[in-house]
């Protein structure tokens, strides 16, 4: 495995870092002694739910540890992997030197936690969307993945499909022309949640405390576990954070876009419950122009299917998707399928040459790259600006202040919003 040289392509494709800034006090991904086989040893923090999805596409390695903080939703993947070890608390596994790499699938609360740490030891990342919990911890694991040279992918898988890829032809070869304006939706709302009035106690084998982590002191409550923790500010982030990197990340990829100049949000409530998300969201980002092309307004809307839509309706049977409007016409896609509207003046339409090449599978490209064989798509350097844009939307909406965004300085000029670029951590919790 060419690590030495895998450093260097990272860094000069993603992050133009000087050999000064390297000059870091951690341990560096060359240093680390390679594995005795070219499997890598792999670390999995987090193996139920998407969790298992994740473990299940980083087999082709040796599954050397395991750790969730539920004994009894591991037992799974613990009997799939018999000779792993196992631990409920990611800092054991994040101590084993022999771990080359390590796949995040925590809540969104816990991704920097891991993510950075484990990074700061070496290891290269696999971590799930939205990459980290606010802006802040974004640009730390941005940081920390570019001054320690590791291979990187964050877990949007959509951007592995051939129907993306086809959709960034199409838009790339001038179809649409100029693209100025594109709608992003999705039909999800967060689900009533109602917190205990009395005090739960976590069943046997849960480790609440490793599960709470840097959050606010609070009670285990089944409001939260196993999947309703995204609908609270205290360690998700509603359905923007949950669902607009998947969404969003075709019209970054497509328009090569990073991060905004402003962005305004405006939502509400629907369902009564204890759950902080709003039911109903739109955020509009507008975007500098790149070269040639002009400045973006791209809107998000949640609890709604789309741009002007009464809530029954789907635009031309799309659900949810992205709408690409440009001065010779319009594309709507979602994950699997896209068309062309208006479809009279396309129906002779011919497709542009394929230029992106099919993915190997999103893990497979993260393992490869690992290993000196081509890179990732989806490294934080890209997904890092796709993820601080995202949660901006939230930033907005939580400070119900409309702002400009510094992305040089990492700065807000509304004292209400800035509030929200980072957040406190709970006692004996730092990074």
């Amino acid at each position: 495995m060419t690590r030495r040289l895998n450093r260097r392509r990272f860094l000069h494709e993603a992050a133009g870092l000087s050999a000064a800034a390297l000059a870091v006090p951690f341990v560096a991904a060359e240093e680390k002694k390679k594995s005795p086989s070219d499997r890598l040893n792999i670390g999995v923090v987090g193996v139920a739910g998407q969790g298992a999805y994740d473990l299940s596409n980083v087999t082709s390695e040796n599954i050397y540890a395991l750790c969730d903080v539920d004994e009894n939703r591991a037992a799974v993947a613990r009997k799939a992997h018999p000779k792993a070890k196992f631990f409920q608390d990611y800092r054991q596994l994040l101590d084993l030197k022999e771990v080359d790499a390590v796949v995040c699938a925590t809540p969104d609360h816990m991704h920097a936690f891991v993510g950075v740490n484990a990074m700061r030891a070496g290891k290269h990342l696999y971590c799930e969307k939205p990459l980290a919990h606010s802006v802040a911890e974004v640009r730390l694991m941005m940081d920390t993945a570019a001054k320690q040279g590791v291979i990187t992918q964050m877990g949007t898988q959509i951007h592995a499909e051939p129907n993306y890829r086809r959709v960034v032809e199409i838009v790339q070869a001038g179809a649409l022309g100029p693209v100025a304006r594109v709608h992003v939706w999705c039909n999800r709302t967060p689900d009533k949640r109602v917190k205990s009035a009395k005090k739960m106690d976590a069943p046997a084998g849960f480790d609440w405390d490793v599960w709470l982590g840097p959050a606010p002191q609070q009670n285990y409550d089944t409001a939260f576990v196993p999947f309703h923790w995204r609908w609270f500010w205290d360690f998700g982030g509603g359905v923007l954070g949950d669902m607009a990197c998947h969404f969003m990340d075709l019209p970054h990829w497509a328009l090569d876009l990073t991060t905004p100049l402003t962005v305004a949000a405006h939502g509400r409530k629907v369902k009564d419950g204890d759950q902080d998300a709003p039911d109903l969201l739109q955020v509009d980002y507008t975007y500098p122009a790149r070269g040639n092309q002009p400045k973006v307004h791209l809107t998000w809307y949640n609890g709604v299917p789309g741009p002007d839509l009464d809530a029954k309706e789907a635009y031309h049977g799309f659900a949810n998707g992205v709408l690409f409007e440009g001065p010779k016409g319009q594309l709507v896609a979602d994950y699997g399928n896209h068309k062309l509207l208006p479809e009279e003046m396309f129906k002779d339409f011919t497709a542009p040459k394929q230029t992106i090449a099919p993915s190997i599978g999103h893990h497979k490209e993260w393992i490869e790259a690992i290993k000196g064989n081509g890179k990732t798509l989806c490294n934080f350097a890209y997904s890092g600006a796709l993820a601080e844009t995202v949660l901006l939307g939230n930033v907005a909406y939580r400070s119900g202040k409309s702002f400009a965004w510094d992305d040089k300085a990492g700065t807000v000029d509304s004292a209400e919003a800035a509030q929200y670029l980072q957040r406190a951590y709970r006692t004996g919790w730092k990074l």
